[in-house]
Formats: structure tokens, sequence, C-alpha cells
């Protein structure tokens, strides 16, 4: 099991640390429904060091970049990040990721921390007949996600940069919190606003304690799983996997043709044939907590898929979830039943985000 850099300071605020996807993370400090209102409501910080990070560099960069992704990296400049996934040989989705252009030739991808050495494999595999320079800097840099509709206000003294100016999937690499050089990004995962401080590991107890003081509470896992579900985001090993295409999850904006990439042409077979089934957003219509596994059935109790995620919504204080469910089952307002153990709850397919500011 690793440490993140910060671990002794996440224990000694009291933090319940559990093991989460080989490292020893922080999964709540108050509790997630505190938590998670925190960040609704007024601004918190994660830490979420696990996370991995390759560079990709040299004249090879985007050549490589574009055959392992989906989305058109081409499309990127220096200062944009873009969402994206490695697609796999079969259909499936080896990871999601976000890229960032940091110069002519050098791209950082940050990827799932579950997922580090299979992705790092994927991408070398390909990069044989490319070539381009890679580096797994994940061991040495840590990452903070500072969130929530305040964090730009209080955090504007740690900064000579405008943090307002900085819009939604760009970032600038600039000063923070008496560090010189870290990435403060716009890529936020909980539709409450905010950026990401990328650090080294040996900056990144300068920037928590600052941030700190500045007035973010710490945040756990647990809360940024509601805050993310709220949304809708996907979460890897969850509602996409190397069994999921981009198109049953929902994913099809981050699937472009403009180049071939792997597995191209089967996805792109797959686009113009239709899926036979769809990953939906479901809210119960009376008390219960759906969990990932949970059967979805239709309105005469036959089973038509299967719950990916679900939670009890603090925001909305009722039962929300994800779940593919067969293409014919799909439809925005279809009546449907979530098994939870021995009860079949009612609930309604509704359209994505569940929370809305």
């Amino acid at each position: 099991m690793k440490n993140i850099a910060l671990n002794d300071t996440h224990v000694a605020l009291g933090a319940k640390m559990v093991p989460f996807a080989g490292y020893n993370m922080p999964v709540s400090y108050e509790g997630v429904n505190i938590e998670h209102e925190t960040v609704r409501n007024a601004v918190g910080v994660f830490d979420v060091s696990h996370m991995g990070e390759f560079l990709i560099e040299g004249p090879k960069a985007l050549e490589l970049i574009q055959k392992v992704t989906s989305n058109d990296a081409s499309k990127l400049s220096i200062g944009k990040a873009q969402y994206s996934c490695f697609p796999n040989e079969t259909g499936g989705i080896v990871d999601d990721l976000i890229v960032y252009q940091i110069k002519e030739e050098t791209y950082l991808l940050v990827v799932n921390a579950s997922n580090i050495d299979k992705d790092w494999n994927h991408i070398s595999k390909y990069n044989e007949s490319v070539g381009a320079e890679m580096r797994n800097i994940s061991d040495d840099y840590s990452l903070l996600a500072i969130q929530g509709p305040k964090a730009v206000e209080a955090m504007q003294s740690l900064s000579s940069i405008d943090l307002s100016s900085i819009k939604f999937y760009n970032f600038v690499v600039g000063d923070f919190a008496g560090i010189e050089h870290a990435i403060i990004s716009a890529t936020g995962y909980t539709g409450s606003g905010g950026f990401e401080i990328y650090c080294k590991n040996s900056e990144v107890q300068q920037i928590w304690d600052k941030v700190i003081e500045a007035g973010a509470k710490p945040i756990g896992l647990a809360a940024r799983d509601t805050l993310r579900l709220e949304m809708g985001y996907c979460l890897y090993g969850n509602d996409i996997d190397d069994t999921t295409s981009p198109f049953e999850a929902g994913l099809g904006w981050i699937t472009k043709f403009t180049k071939d990439f792997v597995n191209s042409e089967a996805l792109a077979k797959e686009k113009e044939e239709g899926v036979k089934r769809k990953l939906v957003a479901f809210q119960l219509e009376e008390r219960g907590i759906p969990r990932s596994g949970y059967p979805i059935l239709d309105a005469d109790g036959n089973e038509i898929g299967k719950v990916t995620s679900g939670t009890m919504s603090p925001s909305l204080s009722k039962g929300i979830g994800l779940g593919y469910v067969s293409i014919e089952n799909s439809k925005i307002d279809s009546k449907i039943q979530i098994q939870v153990r021995k009860n079949q709850i009612p609930a309604t397919i509704v359209k994505l985000p569940f929370y809305k500011a």
C-alpha cells in the first residue's frame, strides 16, 4: 500500500483512511453529507495525489496521443485540456483521462490511480512503432482539487494569476501559495467550480497549509463520489470499463473519427449501427439507496440491466444512480424499478445532471 505525500497530515486531521487503488486515502473527515454541502455551497479541498501523470514529449508526442486516445488532440493548444479515453481493441475502454498541452511538444496525461500500470503498458505497446518520449511522473507529483463556488474568491490572495479568468478545461502554469511553477487547472469533477493544483511532492505541504488557511475545508473521497454522481460523471471501474464502449456510456462526444485510433473502425461501425444498451440516469420515487450491482427492472418486473453507481443524493435527498439498460428501455421519463434487496422501488429515468446549481 502506497502513501501519498500528505498521509501524516490527513491522519493528524482525524481523516478516516481507507485503501483505494493501492493507496491509503482519506475517505472522510467530518462526514460525507457535511463535506458534500461544503463543496456545493462554499469551498473544499481534496487530496487526489493518487492520480497518475504521464509526460509524452518530443516531435512524435501528438502522433502517439492521437493513436491511443479517442478525442482529437490536434484541437488542443498550449493552456488547454481535453477529456478523452483510451479505447481498447475489443470495443471497451482502457481508461478515461485528461490530456493537457503544456508546451509545443509536451503533453501531460492524467489517468486514474487504479490504472496507472495498465495505461502505461497500453500506451507503451503502441509507442513501439511511434517513438515518442514517455515519462511516468506519478510518484513525484501531488494533486489538490480546490472545489466550490467560493474557491476563486477564497484562493485569489494566493496567486498573482487572475483565477477567475481560467475558463473550464483551461489551465495556466504560474505561482500559487508561494510555489512558482504550479499547474492551475479548471478541470473539476464536482460541478461546483474551482480548480486543481499540480505540484511536486516536496511543495504540496506548503500549498495545502495555505489553502486551508485561506478557508478551504478538507474533503474526502466519499463526498467526491456523491458530488460527481450528482453531475452524472462516469467513474472508471463502475460506469465504464474494459467491456463498455464509449457510445454505450454516452461518450460519443469524445470519440472523433477525424483520425485513425485504436479500434476506430469497429467503433465507427458501432456508431452507425447503434448500440444495444445504454448508460442511463435514474431517480428513486420512494425512499431507498441504489447500490452498484442491484438489478434494474422494467415496469413489469423483468430485469433490463444493472446499477453501476448509486447513492443517496445529499443535495436532492433522493436515491439516484446510473446503470446500463437495454436500448428500448432507455428513454427519458421511462418508469423502471430498482431491486433493493427484497424490495422493488419505483424509479424514473431522468436527464443529467441530477444537480443543477
